[in-house]
């Protein structure tokens, strides 16, 4: 069937491969976004070293799920202080690259609340003003590194808000398995159960073609095989870089088909019960494996290269996989009613994430 496939980051890939921010940021000054414990880790100073004197702004109290209570006066902060420079450099988890995101798209007033009202308005915009990306991820599995689009959480109105631009996709994206050598094993497996569930959304997904299928399909059975060896092996560099390449084959695949039905239950929760977004996102995957069998047979024939053609088999080796990482799979699990259940899986497969779902045309 026809196809297109379009994905504009230029993917730097390989061990030591963050020495080409040297090269990617010549002539330009840049501000650095990086996770609080890079400090202590020596990357910070390592970065430092590398970019010298073009280095003139530093974010480095990035949180998890950027929040707009603590987002607000960064972003405000930045306007003021780094508003001339050219580039920003993201080095972290999904956190730091979303924080990234959200910096570098400019209102004229240099105020937060002037872009959430942009987002909440849920119309497309074209920003004021906006910097250039690089992002280089420090986990393999946010993905965010290549794609356009960004989570800006409000726990205190227990809301979300999605940010993507044409300007929010990274001019650059630079993977390292080097950097994630000090990963340690519950983010390991948080962060590579994302990746997981980034390509098994891009296949049961209603704009899911021939080439997202490919990395899709290549990224599952990677990670099928490698992320428990890595559990148990975390020094291993080998490991380590089969993963951030199954992660990066995930982001490919979700770069142009958006996520699904998972990741819409996955918001609610994160917001309401405090679930990490890797877990949050990959406990429901063998229910929602169930939804999406039988669908639509280009689907199903993309699934059954992967687990076979038994869905009851499919589905029991896939959740057999999450206990063995200690992922608990049942709604339950989280203390959720059946009834409390039903209807959060009701009001996801009517989300904007929910509607990329297969299952979602019957809805």
């Amino acid at each position: 069937m026809p196809a297109l496939y379009h994905n504009p980051v230029a993917t730097h890939f390989g061990a030591g491969s963050l020495s080409q921010i040297v090269a990617l940021t010549e002539g330009q000054t840049v501000a650095l976004v990086i996770f609080p414990e890079a400090r202590g880790l020596g990357l910070l100073e390592k970065i430092k070293a590398l970019l010298g004197k073009r280095l003139v702004h530093i974010v480095e109290d990035v949180q998890p799920n950027p929040d707009v209570g603590h987002l607000r006066a960064t972003y405000e902060r930045f306007w003021r202080e780094a508003a001339g420079c050219e580039t920003v450099l993201a080095v972290g988890g999904g956190s730091a690259i979303d924080t990234a995101k959200a910096l570098i798209v400019g209102t004229e007033s240099g105020w937060f609340d002037d872009l959430l009202a942009l987002l909440a308005s849920g119309k497309p915009f074209v920003p004021a003003r906006c910097k250039a990306l690089i992002a280089v991820p420090t986990t393999a599995g946010t993905g965010s590194e290549v794609t356009p689009w960004a989570t800006i959480w409000d726990a205190a109105q227990q809301k979300k808000y999605s940010l993507h631009l044409d300007c929010t996709w990274p001019k650059a994206a630079i993977i390292d398995p080097e950097l994630m050598l000090t990963v340690p094993a519950g983010v390991t497996v948080s962060t590579g159960l994302d990746a997981l569930s980034h390509a098994l959304e891009s296949i049961w997904n209603v704009n899911a073609n021939p080439i997202s299928d490919t990395f899709a399909i290549s990224a599952i059975e990677d990670i099928l095989e490698c992320l428990p060896r890595l559990r148990r092996d975390l020094a291993s560099q080998d490991l380590r870089a089969r993963m951030a390449l199954a992660a990066l084959k995930a982001g490919m695949a979700f770069s142009n088909t958006k996520t699904a039905l998972a990741h819409s239950i996955s918001y609610e929760m994160t917001l309401r019960h405090g679930l990490a977004h890797g877990i949050a996102c990959s406990f429901t995957l063998p229910y929602v494996l169930g939804l999406a069998w039988g669908r639509d047979s280009s689907r199903d024939h993309a699934l059954q290269r992967v687990f076979g053609p038994d869905l009851g088999q499919a589905q029991t080796f896939l959740r057999t996989f999450l206990h063995s990482l200690d992922v608990k799979t049942e709604f339950s699990d989280y203390g959720l009613s059946e009834a409390e259940a039903e209807q959060m899986i009701r009001d996801a497969m009517h989300g904007a994430r929910g509607k990329n779902f297969i299952g979602s045309r019957a809805a």
